[in-house]
């Protein structure tokens, strides 16, 4: 079981990480850790005003880049002004909605942003990428639903913002398994790893009286742990000697907070066939410059 702390990253000197999300919360976390250990972090966010200060307040080298998940122009844009290679993209960002809401290509929010933004946004980048690739997903893929893919738009079901929000986690780790696969497949070196943060105070939880949070706004305040906490899965998944399509979160309280080690996928997450299915539709509704 592993003990790693943010004293166990490496000097990542000249090294480059892209954070999704990194303007707070989590992502602001492990761009100040990565920052901190020399390498030269970009910050990918849509409110580009917000990640200039967090820039601002980071040690070492930091820019901030314009990034809107939620819109697949932005992200070719995104891709197509990068130069350089990246040794770290952690896909960081999320979202979450009690009301059924669209991006701006038509997808159901939370699948668009947490799942079919970082799709595009990895297949586009994957040229550059050298070291690894990390996707923030989460343990509540345990109670999505198999059945998504038939229906991730919720066109023709009722929309439930839980469901969303947990299919969009399955997917995250459906992706990450494919993407694993694929890389080893092609003989990359690139290695695809997922991490699960645990249950951190951020502003995900900070909306008032929706009904799908009323049980974890109770909860926050009891047993949450400070982001500096939840981001060192990520980290860990980033720089520790693992091998690729680990899936890290916190060691303790049902993997919910404290620490960092490797933890265990549900069985559906861990589908070969479901992951495919899911490669095969994102590229569809995506299109991204894929490169496997």
């Amino acid at each position: 079981m592993s003990h790693f702390t943010t004293k166990d990253i490496p000097d990542l000197s000249g090294r480059t990480a892209i954070v999704t999300g990194g303007s707070s919360g989590i992502g602001k976390a492990t761009a100040a850790a990565l920052a901190r250990a020399g390498a030269h972090v970009v910050i990918a966010a849509r409110d580009t005003e917000k990640a200039a200060r967090a820039v601002g307040e980071m040690p070492g080298s930091a820019e901030a880049r314009a990034l809107d998940l939620a819109d697949l122009g932005s992200v070719r844009r995104f891709a197509e002004a990068w130069e350089g290679p990246i040794d770290l993209l952690i896909n960081n960002a999320g979202v979450a909605a009690d009301t059924l809401r669209h991006t701006a290509d038509g997808f159901e929010t939370q699948f668009g942003t947490n799942h079919l933004g970082h799709f595009a946004l990895t297949g586009l980048l994957l040229p550059h990428v050298t070291g690894r690739v990390v996707t923030v997903a989460s343990q509540a893929e345990r109670m999505a639903r198999a059945d998504f893919l038939d229906d991730p738009n919720f066109a023709s079901r009722p929309y439930n913002g839980s469901v969303a929000y947990n299919n969009s986690k399955l997917a995250n780790l459906l992706f990450v398994a494919e993407l694993a696969r694929r890389l080893e497949e092609s003989g990359s070196p690139v290695r695809a790893m997922a991490a699960h943060p645990g249950l951190v105070a951020t502003a995900i939880y900070d909306r008032p009286g929706p009904r799908r949070f009323s049980i974890w706004s109770a909860l926050v305040p009891l047993l949450a742990q400070q982001p500096d906490e939840g981001a060192l899965p990520t980290l860990y998944a980033a720089v520790a000697d693992l091998p690729t399509n680990t899936f890290t979160g916190p060691r303790h309280l049902m993997h919910m907070r404290g620490g960092a080690t490797v933890i265990k996928r549900s069985p559906t997450a861990a589908d070969p066939e479901l992951a495919r299915r899911l490669w095969d539709l994102s590229t569809h509704l995506t299109q991204p410059a894929l490169t496997l």
